[in-house]
């Protein structure tokens, strides 16, 4: 059978079936009472702030308290809210000279950790030896010695009779001993070995951006060693020799055991004077205008580091990224 032409085209078939109502999506079931994400956040959270509470923000409220009290005769404490003992600490010329020799020594001992301790770290970062993971055990070994043993080592080593002074008298270099302990000079080279560990340990972790291939590709390029270091190499480290930097230069601020025996008493620093004014003299106001004082070199030293770390990201990633 044909179709008629004058019937015009032909219908598809109507669909008679109902039109299905749309479907809502399934509704998302509210978790149990209690058991939010947030509320399981917190609950994760809470032993460790609660450790943070206990051993960092009750005592350092203790110490800005203790701080705006008033020193007494024997050691007495006058419970008043007064700034005199900071004007006291800051308008003695001794304190001052104490301040200045922390940073100091926190400058130098951080100067030369990161001299020697920067090619020990960018060959452990850059060797393909199967002994890398022995050789940088060997690196942090010193992190298993107590600082107070390594440091009665140094005072035995840069001693008057120690093994540098015997070693050049009789090598007959020098006709009397040099004076290496017992003073700023020993204090520097102790506090180095010992912060030496944490410094190579922060710059392998931060030299990540560290790639061979663009060292061979600059090479091949016709880039003399020192161009590829100075243009490749150093760049791409500075993340972690910042880093370093920032960790020893608060070790050596807020070291004690270093400067007490190798510096013979004869080497002043904030954490010294804080134990004096507190066990010795009994005068807990200065020692905690002392603390406060240390905190707030922390803070300025803190602020430095991460301005310079924001620049390097700058100069990496553009200053787009980098800011947002």
């Amino acid at each position: 059978m044909t179709a008629d032409p004058a019937a015009g085209p032909a219908r598809a078939p109507e669909d008679t079936r109902a039109a299905r109502p749309a479907t809502a999506p399934p509704a998302v079931k509210a978790p149990p009472h209690g058991r939010g994400p947030g509320r399981l956040a917190l609950a994760l959270l809470a032993p460790g702030l609660l450790a943070l509470l206990l051993t960092y923000a009750l005592p350092l409220v203790w110490v800005v308290r203790m701080s705006l009290n008033e020193s007494g005769e024997g050691g007495a404490i006058r419970q008043t809210l007064s700034a005199a003992t900071f004007g006291h600490v800051l308008g003695s010329g001794h304190y001052w000279n104490v301040i200045g020799q922390t940073v100091e020594l926190g400058v130098l001992v951080t100067f030369f950790t990161l001299l020697v301790s920067y090619p020990v770290a960018l060959f452990l970062a850059r060797t393909t030896s199967r002994w890398r993971s022995l050789l940088i055990a060997l690196a942090v070994t010193p992190l298993l010695i107590s600082s107070v043993a390594r440091t009665f080592g140094w005072m035995a080593i840069l001693g008057t009779q120690g093994v540098i002074n015997k070693t050049l008298t009789g090598a007959g270099l020098i006709d009397s001993p040099l004076h290496l302990a017992n003073n700023f000079t020993g204090v520097v080279i102790a506090s180095t070995e010992i912060y030496m560990p944490f410094a190579i340990l922060a710059m392998i972790s931060g030299f990540g951006r560290l790639d061979p291939a663009l060292e061979h590709a600059a090479a091949s390029l016709g880039a003399p060693r020192r161009t590829v270091f100075r243009r490749i190499v150093l760049p791409l480290t500075l993340p972690g020799v910042l880093t370093a930097a920032l960790l020893v230069f608060v070790l050596s601020l807020s070291g004690y055991v270093t400067p007490r025996l190798i510096g013979g008493g004869r080497v002043f620093v904030l954490a010294t004077e804080i134990y004096d004014e507190a066990i010795t003299a009994l005068d807990w106001p200065v020692a905690a205008v002392l603390s406060m004082l240390l905190l707030a070199v922390f803070g300025v030293v803190i602020t430095l580091y991460l301005r310079a770390q924001r620049a390097l990201e700058a100069r990496f990633t553009g200053p787009r990224e980098a800011g947002s």
